[in-house]
């Protein structure tokens, strides 16, 4: 972990290796999503892929104020491929389109994240759109 990161929060960036962390997804589909999640998010950033914590891919370097007035140092999109589910952390400041998330398949949504099961249900040229909408 980088000692320059903020102070109490649990997830900080690291030095891991991803495509070493995406290689140990054990189902073959989930890991093959994730790298193309991985390919399309560092496609739209134009930033490469670094680990935060023990299992979130972020991409680009942000910062913002939490309400107690503390700055913290985040990613600006990232994903986590978690074992139900994949979370795609898009800007806490965006309010999704409503247009875009019409069109972009099987979803579940909650603040700045997106659940999906595998990308084969969802409209991945949406995800591109909305992940390009996360970053203005």
């Amino acid at each position: 972990m980088n000692s320059g990161e903020s102070g109490s929060m649990k997830t900080k960036l690291t030095n891991s290796d991803v495509n070493t962390f995406l290689n140990t997804i054990k189902n073959e589909q989930k890991r093959d999503d994730a790298f193309v999640i991985s390919k399309l998010m560092q496609k739209v950033t134009k930033s490469e892929p670094r680990i935060w914590g023990t299992s979130i891919v972020g991409f680009g370097d942000n910062s913002y104020k939490l309400a107690n007035g503390r700055e913290i140092k985040w990613f600006k999109v990232g994903f986590s491929p978690r074992k139900a589910n994949f979370a795609l952390y898009l800007s806490p400041c965006l309010k999704m389109p409503e247009r875009l998330l019409k069109k972009l398949g099987k979803y579940k949504t909650a603040k700045a994240c997106i659940y999906i099961d595998k990308i084969e249900s969802i409209n991945l040229s949406v995800l591109q759109e909305l992940i390009k909408a996360s970053l203005s």
